[in-house]
């Protein structure tokens, strides 16, 4: 019960803390599911990120969902996402409650603007750390450069690229045991 209770009291203070959800979040999860309880490294993460992307649902729920299974199974899974999507809806139950036209109010208007900077800055973080940690050889770097020029300059679907990615992925370093 008591790791029940952590799980629930981690994924709250996530979900109370990350504001823009996906990218954004990785730094809050770094802090709280690896420097502080050493449940999850950032190489699995990624893998949740990774799999949050490509099944259906909000990525930051899809995450809390793998690591809450990882933790305790089927009731983990659920405690860590009722508690991630908990101050949020809270949150908005409140605000709906209490204020009409809430996002028409300058004040809340000025403020959005500032999270959504606040944001960006924790997802160049992110962009960052990921980048440091996946280009230990030149395969992630070309992987990488392909994908962008796809997305970018003949605007292939994102669904295609990532497919294609894995495949990539799966061709480039499937190797059997013991082999180098």
């Amino acid at each position: 019960m008591k790791e029940v209770l952590e799980i629930f009291w981690a994924f709250f203070v996530i979900g109370a803390s990350t504001f823009g959800g996906g990218y954004a979040m990785i730094p809050v999860l770094q802090r709280e599911l690896i420097n502080k309880r050493g449940w999850i490294n950032m190489d699995e993460v990624m893998d949740y990120f990774t799999i949050a992307q490509i099944t259906p649902g909000i990525i930051a729920v899809n995450v809390a969902t793998f690591v809450g299974y990882k933790r305790k199974g089927i009731l983990g899974g659920i405690i860590a996402t009722i508690a991630l999507i908990l101050p949020g809806v809270s949150l908005m139950l409140i605000i709906s409650l209490f204020l009409r036209r809430f996002a028409e109010y300058r004040l809340v208007q000025h403020a959005f603007t500032g999270i959504r900077i606040a944001v960006c800055a924790l997802i160049l973080d992110t962009l960052v750390k990921l980048f440091k940690g996946l280009f230990k050889d030149l395969r992630p770097i070309i992987i990488f450069i392909i994908a962008l020029v796809l997305s970018l300059v003949f605007s292939i679907s994102p669904v295609l690229i990532i497919l294609g990615a894995g495949m990539v992925g799966f061709l480039l370093y499937n190797k059997k045991e013991g082999q180098p």
